[in-house]
């Protein structure tokens, strides 16, 4: 069955599923702005319905995915968003500002902050509490949203953008993860959930705030 969802996942992904960015600028300078000084080690919090779940991030290896994700979130981009995409077994996807409106739900997993950023592959494996750019086909489509492992999911190495990890509140992860979920609007997989998984607010702050 794991097998199965992981396979269904993949072929999710390759059809551009994760995110329909919008059309946009060019975001290099978009999230120039937002980059951290050299050598400071940020967290992202992230406080969900669920609990709360705290990230390293990784801008070593990202620096222009992590610069615009933090710019997103301390602007409270992200603020009353929800987990609209969730598959059990592979991950849990999220940063749509549409779905911060039940009214546009049949728009859900189409948003984005207007703009796209270039994609930035890297040797990080997508394992469980990685969490990673979502995008259409177009490998620099990301823009907003993105998805957080739930296993390993090592097939997407060099095809997504991983930024960051899961550190505290795995076991919030696990439970978002096992949300009941229903066929999506397409029908192509059960991935929507059947109740709302909010995220409350995400905050990028000094690591050692939360050691």
């Amino acid at each position: 069955m794991r097998r199965k969802l992981l396979a269904a996942g993949l072929a999710a992904l390759a059809a551009g599923l994760l995110a329909a960015a919008e059309p946009a600028a060019n975001a290099t300078s978009a999230s120039a702005s937002a980059a951290p000084a050299k050598g400071t080690k940020q967290a992202a919090v992230i406080e969900t319905s669920k609990g709360t779940m705290v990230l390293e991030l990784w801008p070593d290896v990202a620096p222009k995915t992590v610069a615009n994700f933090v710019k997103l979130a301390n602007k409270g981009f992200y603020d009353g968003t929800c987990f609209h995409r969730i598959i059990q077994g592979f991950m849990i996807q999220g940063g749509d500002p549409l779905t911060k409106d039940s009214k546009k739900k049949d728009l859900w997993g189409a948003g984005g902050p207007g703009y796209t950023i270039p994609a930035e592959f890297n040797k990080r494996h997508h394992l469980l509490g990685v969490i990673s750019m979502a995008r259409g086909l177009d490998p620099d489509s990301a823009g907003s949203q993105f998805f957080i492992c739930l296993g390993d999911a090592r097939y997407l190495d060099g095809k997504y953008t991983a930024f960051g990890k899961v550190i505290k509140g795995i076991e919030t992860l696990r439970k978002i993860g096992e949300t009941p979920v229903t066929w999506n609007r397409f029908h192509t997989e059960k991935s929507a959930p059947l109740e709302r998984v909010e995220v409350k607010k995400i905050r990028v702050v000094p690591a050692d705030q939360v050691r």
